[in-house]
């Protein structure tokens, strides 16, 4: 159990999870919370990340750090996202458990799970058949991870615990036009038609793929949860476990901004994996349910989004 002067490390704090982490530790009152920016320590850099664990020896770790990306940014880029994945996992487990670091949580992505997994998704399915090959690279990084934390558990005794969200939006999301997942992708192309009038948008594939989707916050306050209440090998899943097809979530969007065109399908793009739920009963045995609905979450990330500077990009 984390004290409220426990000093605790969160990498990644700058991006979408880090930094709804970082919100839930402060409201809840913990507030000896270590940070570093990319420029202050590259976490590629293994002298860079074993001096930083030397000096600081935080005792509890939240590693939210990660390279990622779409559908596109994923396939265009393998090696860079295996590396960097990998490397920088590596660099923070090894030096958290080297440095006495009491617990660990590390953050992975539903994508770890086999492409064709009995749905939902149960945890136990992990590496039971192929992944899905658009984002291998990015799911095998993650399971090294989540593997190492175990390995660490299982050889030194350490209570090392990963959990694995399914897509998340929110807060501090990733607009950028073509590194940025469905969601916020949707949310921008939305707006975008609005602002310019255009009578339709057109999307990828043909809109029957399932997806599940938890607001950031929702994640956040499991995060806090589980380093306070659970220690296994085993990974937990983070999600609602409700699922949406694209096709009503386009329609869904569309309606939060207000955008009343025609919605177009191009089916020479890829659908990517048909179904993706997550089975949450280990969450919620623990104790835990998520409180946002995907309507007002939406409505959020979207009011967020026009006050996100990434909007200016293209």
């Amino acid at each position: 159990m984390m004290e409220k002067d426990s000093k605790i490390y969160v990498a990644g704090h700058q991006g979408m999870v880090g930094s709804a982490i970082v919100r839930e530790l402060k409201r809840q009152g913990y507030d000896n919370i270590i940070t570093r920016t990319h420029k202050e320590l590259d976490l590629c850099r293994q002298e860079q990340v074993e001096t930083f664990f030397r000096e600081e020896k935080p005792e509890y770790v939240f590693l939210a750090a990660a390279k990622v990306g779409g559908i596109v940014a994923n396939s265009q880029a393998l090696a860079d996202f295996m590396y960097d994945n990998m490397i920088l996992e590596m660099n923070v487990i090894h030096s958290a458990w080297k440095n006495g670091c009491k617990k660990l949580e590390f953050l992975g992505s539903s994508c770890i799970y086999p492409r064709m997994a009995p749905q939902p998704m149960k945890e136990s399915c992990l590496l039971t058949s192929e992944l899905e090959k658009t984002n291998e690279a990015y799911a095998l990084a993650k399971i090294s991870g989540l593997k190492y934390c175990e390995y660490l558990n299982r050889q030194y005794g350490t209570d090392y615990i990963s959990v694995m969200p399914t897509n998340l939006y929110g807060p501090n999301d990733n607009y950028h036009p073509e590194h940025s997942h469905v969601l916020p992708a949707l949310i921008r192309r939305f707006h975008e038609a609005k602002e310019t009038g255009d009578k339709s948008v057109t999307c990828w594939g043909d809109g029957s793929p399932l997806r599940e989707f938890l607001y950031v916050e929702d994640l956040a306050n499991l995060c806090v949860f589980l380093m306070n209440n659970y220690s296994g090998n085993e990974t937990v899943n983070a999600g609602t476990g409700k699922e949406i097809s694209i096709k009503e979530l386009t329609k869904l969007v569309a309606k939060i901004i207000g955008y009343t065109g025609d919605i177009l399908w191009d089916t020479s793009r890829p659908n990517g994996t048909p179904r993706k739920l997550l089975d949450v009963s280990k969450a919620t045995a623990l104790g835990w349910t998520y409180k946002t609905e995907l309507e007002d979450g939406i409505r959020l990330a979207y009011k967020d989004f026009l006050s996100n500077p990434m909007r200016a990009e293209r």
